[in-house]
């Protein structure tokens, strides 16, 4: 039985790359949208919001050339990419999904309404939020945050290539030591950087509790769903 009525599942663009670690791979997201389909299918009312690094990346080189506003615009765009094709794999499945932007783009997907979003979400159908907040200088991890806040969700889970809040960076230290719950406060005052700052801040004043998990680990979004200890903890 789910744990969560709604859950906000903050997903990394890197992980719809696949082993290349840049664009779209088919088998990752068709996998991805299989894991998504059986939570859904439990009942639990799911909203998605995507990175978009695995786009981003190939022009990052380019990009520091460019002023922050404009990048961060490409990132956004980057997002509707990979919520776009999420939205078609789950689709496929016969699992009713939704993509709701944040920038005005009447022919690609539905205007991101708080009102609107929580009727799609009422009536069981995935919601995948893209475009971030619409606003530069903000991350897909306080965009995250602010729509879980927005429409009541009772935990943010935050899917990543590792297994959870490590001390220190785990792809670069093989004696990084995972942390199976942690505070908010802690996560702020070590530099933990698995999560924007400005995310746990808002977790932290609103309550919000977060998982972060390890995505490309099949079964682990049921399980965090389930309120499987999967993960690190943050409350």
């Amino acid at each position: 039985m789910p744990k969560y009525q709604r859950i906000l599942l903050k997903l990394s663009g890197e992980v719809m790359a696949g082993p290349a670690g840049f664009g779209l791979d088919g088998e990752r997201v068709d996998a991805l949208a299989g894991e998504l389909a059986e939570v859904a299918a439990t009942g639990v009312q799911l909203g998605l919001v995507a990175g978009g690094g695995n786009f981003f990346r190939g022009v990052a080189a380019a990009a520091r050339q460019m002023d922050r506003v404009t990048v961060d615009y490409m990132g956004m765009l980057a997002t509707v990419l990979n919520a776009l094709a999420l939205q078609q794999a789950l689709e496929r499945r016969g699992v009713a999904a939704t993509v709701m932007t944040a920038l005005e783009m009447r022919q690609v997907a539905e205007f991101y309404l708080r009102r609107r979003a929580l009727r799609h979400l009422e009536k069981g159908r995935v919601v995948i939020l893209a475009g971030g907040t619409s606003n530069p200088y903000f991350s897909t991890d306080t965009a995250a945050t602010l729509r879980a806040l927005e429409l009541g969700a009772q935990v943010m889970g935050k899917g990543t290539r590792v297994e959870g809040v490590y001390d220190q960076d785990p792809l670069k230290h093989s004696d990084a030591v995972l942390f199976r719950q942690i505070s908010y406060v802690e996560v702020l005052s070590r530099g933990l950087g698995v999560i924007d700052a400005a995310a746990v801040a808002m977790c932290r004043d609103n309550r919000l509790p977060v998982v972060v998990f390890n995505m490309n680990v099949p079964g682990n979004i049921l399980r965090m769903s389930m309120g499987e200890p999967v993960g690190t903890l943050i409350s």
